[in-house]
C-alpha cells in the first residue's frame, strides 16, 4: 500500500506524518515553530520530525508532500513564510529531497493543501470549484478547480489572507493595508476586543478565550466576532464572484468557535453575495480539522 510522508510547516507548528492510500493519517507528530529562530534551527525541527516519522514506518515511503505557510515559489522549490522570517527563499523542497532520497517531492502552499484534503476527503468532496480556509493565527486559504489545485503563476494563488477589504485599515505584515487578515484572523479580534474595552480576567487573552465571552454575551466580544465575520463575507463574496465559486469550506482555530462564526458569515455572506451565479455558494466548517493539512499534503504529492 503506497504511503507518503507529508509535512505541514506552520507560523505556529511544524507537523509530519504518514498517509496511506485512503487518506488515512496513520501516524502525525508536531513540534511548535522555532520562527524566532535562524534558518538552520528551524530547519532541525523539519529534519527531526522526517527521522521521527520515517522510524514509525513499516518501510520506504512512496513520495513526499510539503505543505508550507507562504508566500511560496512551487517552479524554485523555495518558501518564505511571513512568520519566520530566517526562511526567506529557503530550499525547503531541496533540502527534504536530501533528507528523503529517491522518492519525488512535491511543495505547495498550507491553504492548497488544506482545500485539497478537504476536497478529496472532507467537507468539499464534489464539489467542482471551491476555496478552502483556515482562521487562526492568520487568514490562509487554497483554490480546487475539477480534483485540481490552482497554484497559479508562482504557487500562491488563493492566498485570501491578502485580499484588501479596507484600503485605509491597519497596516499588515504583509506590508499592505487592510488585509482581511487584519480583522478577521483570531490575534486581530482579540487585540480589537482588548481596544474596545473587553477585560478577560486573570487569564490571557486569546480567540478561545474571546468566543467564550462572546458566548457568554459579552457585547464587545460578540462585535469582535461580528467585525471580522463581516471581513470575512467581503472577501468570499469577492473571491467567489471572480472564480464562481460553488462551496467554501473554513477549518483552523477560530473555525472551532462553531455557529458563533458562521451563523453571522452565512448572514452576512447572503447580503454580499447577491449576484445570481452565487447563489447556491455554500459555506460548511472543515470536516477534518487539523488532519487536514498533512491529508491534502499527501494527496498533492500523488496527483499527476
Amino acid at each position: 500500500m503506497a504511503v507518503v510522508l507529508a509535512l505541514d510547516v506552520g507560523g505556529t507548528k511544524i507537523a509530519a506524518g504518514l498517509v496511506d492510500a485512503d487518506g488515512a493519517l496513520r501516524h502525525a507528530t508536531a513540534r511548535p515553530t522555532r520562527g524566532d529562530q535562524d534558518a538552520e534551527v528551524v530547519w532541525a525541527v523539519v529534519a527531526g520530525l522526517i527521522d521521527e516519522v520515517l522510524a514509525r514506518a513499516d518501510g520506504p515511503v512512496d513520495a513526499v508532500g510539503i505543505g508550507s505557510a507562504g508566500p511560496v515559489d512551487v517552479d524554485a522549490g523555495t518558501v518564505s513564510p511571513i512568520n519566520i522570517p530566517g526562511w526567506r527563499g529557503f530550499a525547503l523542497r531541496e533540502r527534504v529531497a536530501a533528507a528523503v532520497p529517491g522518492v519525488p517531492v512535491r511543495l505547495g502552499g498550507d491553504g492548497v493543501c488544506m482545500a485539497l484534503g478537504e476536497h478529496r476527503y472532507g467537507a468539499g468532496r464534489g464539489t467542482r470549484a471551491m476555496l478552502g480556509m483556515v482562521v487562526s493565527t492568520g487568514v490562509g486559504g487554497g483554490l480546487v478547480f475539477d480534483g485540481e489545485p490552482l497554484h497559479g503563476r508562482t504557487g500562491n494563488a488563493g492566498h485570501v489572507g491578502h485580499v484588501v477589504v479596507d484600503p485605509d485599515g491597519q497596516r499588515c505584515k504583509c506590508g499592505g493595508r487592510g488585509c482581511v487578515e487584519t480583522i478577521a484572523s483570531g490575534p486581530a479580534m482579540v487585540r480589537w476586543a482588548l481596544a474596545n474595552g473587553w477585560a478577560p480576567a486573570g487569564a490571557n487573552a486569546d480567540a478561545k478565550l474571546l468566543a467564550e465571552a462572546a458566548e457568554a454575551g459579552d457585547p464587545v466580544a460578540l462585535q469582535a466576532f461580528r467585525r471580522g465575520t463581516d471581513a470575512l463575507a467581503v472577501m468570499i463574496a469577492s473571491v467567489a464572484a471572480v472564480c464562481d465559486l460553488e462551496r467554501v469550506v473554513i477549518g483552523g482555530g477560530v473555525a472551532k468557535s462553531g455557529e458563533l462564526l458562521f451563523a453571522p458569515l452565512r448572514s452576512a455572506l447572503a447580503e454580499r453575495a447577491r449576484i445570481d451565479f452565487l447563489t447556491g455558494l455554500r459555506v460548511e466548517p472543515a470536516a477534518l480539522g487539523g488532519e487536514a493539512g498533512l491529508v491534502g499534503a499527501a494527496v498533492l504529492a500523488t496527483l499527476g
